[in-house]
């Protein structure tokens, strides 16, 4: 049997180290485990690190990173729709707001980007088990036809949320449409 082991941490490059850990702590709660002149290990667990941050001299940004391959975003899950649209408005609030969301079927999620533009997925389960959310992908029309899923306008699904409008509910009307934003996101994706 091979063994199978779990993300552990995300190590980024960075020209911005203090603007970075800033960030981390205030979108993810990250808090500084060691800092020196070149580098950081952040977590928001009882991990050691799950977040590493370098910023070796001589690093350069890439202004052509957008259109480079590797990495396109990493993602953390919240145990509770709630919690995610909590966060949405904390995030609001101090000035950060999602690049793009979307109800991908499975799960729903909001985009953000860090101060280098490495794309952050902020999301919740949509369907309730692994197993369940696996099937989903793996035998559902829906998700064959548009893996991608469909845009929301976070407001309005907040503003549903704190109506009193079950998630469920909200899931269904996001996959129909009801929340779609005024302009079509940039996913970071070719044409």
């Amino acid at each position: 049997m091979t063994p199978r082991p779990v993300l552990h941490h995300v190590n980024l490059k960075t020209t911005r180290l203090q603007a970075m850990i800033d960030w981390y702590g205030t979108v993810l709660g990250m808090q500084v485990v060691f800092q020196d002149a070149v580098a950081a290990w952040l977590s928001n667990d009882d991990a050691n690190h799950r977040v590493a941050l370098l910023a070796f001299p001589g690093f350069e940004d890439d202004p052509g990173k957008a259109r480079h391959t590797g990495i396109h975003h990493t993602a953390f899950e919240f145990a509770s729709f709630g919690d995610l649209m909590a966060t949405y408005e904390r995030l609001r609030a101090a000035g950060i707001t999602p690049g793009a969301c979307l109800d991908h079927g499975m799960t729903t999620s909001l985009y953000y980007s860090d101060p280098d533009g490495n794309r952050v997925e902020l999301q919740v389960d949509n369907v309730g088990d692994w197993a369940a959310s696996k099937l989903h992908m793996q035998t559902s029309p829906e998700f064959a036809a548009n893996p991608i899923g469909v845009f929301f306008d976070p407001d309005a699904m907040l503003a549903a949320h704190e109506s009193g409008i079950g998630f469920d509910e909200i899931h269904a009307r996001a996959i129909a449409g009801e929340y779609v934003p005024a302009q079509t996101p940039d996913l970071g994706l070719p044409g």
